[in-house]
Formats: structure tokens, C-alpha cells, sequence
């Protein structure tokens, strides 16, 4: 399995957004969204404060695989829903405190049992070489 850079990782988690878009079924990239994005250890997390009804989280149930920008970094990656309990409490604790200049009622849609059943892990995938399919 591929893994982030200590560059990537770093630069990621500490980016305040990524552009984040889902693969469709036929391969092509719908339009970016811009999202708020956490990181625990070396893993990095985005969460839908919509829920799973949200038009971007059910592209990413398509194919779950997409493409994300953040800080100069262009990443394929593979979408991987993140369910255990004590991961979504780290990545509870990690939106607030990275976010917490922004209005606590802000800050709050990211942490409700409707955004956490939307916790995503971004996996990054390797680059297909030239004639490999």
C-alpha cells in the first residue's frame, strides 16, 4: 500500500482546506470541492458536516477513488470510510482543535453523528505508469 511523504503528510495536515474531487464510474473527475481536512498520525481525514445525503460524499462511494490539491500537492487517492469509534473521537478532538478560531457553532458541524458517519481516510494511490494498466 502506498503511503504519504513526511512532506505530504505534513503539509496536508496543516493545509486549512483541499480541493478534494471523486472519481465517476466512467473514470472521469466530477468538480473539486473545497473541504476542511484533519490529521491523525500519519493518516489524513475529511468528514461531509451534510451527511451522507451530500451530492461530493456519494461521488466518493462510486469508484472511492478521486483526486485531491492542497498546498502545491496534486495526489491521487482511494477513499476508505473510517467507522471505529475511538479513530472518529481522535478525529473529533483533532476538527476542534485545528479549527477552533472559527465559531464553535461552525466547528460543531464536523463533529456530529451525522458528519461522522461521512469520516473518510484519504489513501493515496500510486501513479499508473506509462503501458501498465
Amino acid at each position: 500500500m502506498t503511503t504519504w511523504t513526511s512532506d505530504e503528510i505534513n503539509r496536508i495536515g496543516r493545509a486549512e482546506e483541499l480541493q478534494l474531487a471523486s472519481l465517476r464510474s466512467d473514470g472521469t473527475l466530477r468538480k473539486p470541492v473545497t473541504i476542511w481536512v484533519v490529521r491523525i498520525g500519519d493518516d489524513l481525514y475529511v468528514r461531509s458536516v451534510y451527511g451522507r445525503g451530500s451530492a461530493w460524499f456519494r461521488g466518493t462511494q462510486v469508484r472511492h477513488e478521486g483526486h485531491i490539491r492542497a498546498v502545491g500537492i496534486d495526489k491521487d487517492v482511494t477513499f476508505v470510510e473510517e467507522g471505529d469509534p475511538e479513530v472518529n473521537a481522535q478525529i473529533d478532538a483533532a476538527y476542534r482543535a485545528k479549527y477552533r478560531r472559527y465559531a464553535a457553532s461552525i466547528v460543531e458541524t464536523t463533529v456530529t453523528p451525522e458528519a461522522r458517519s461521512t469520516t473518510i481516510r484519504l489513501v493515496p494511490r500510486p501513479k499508473e505508469e506509462p503501458g501498465h494498466e
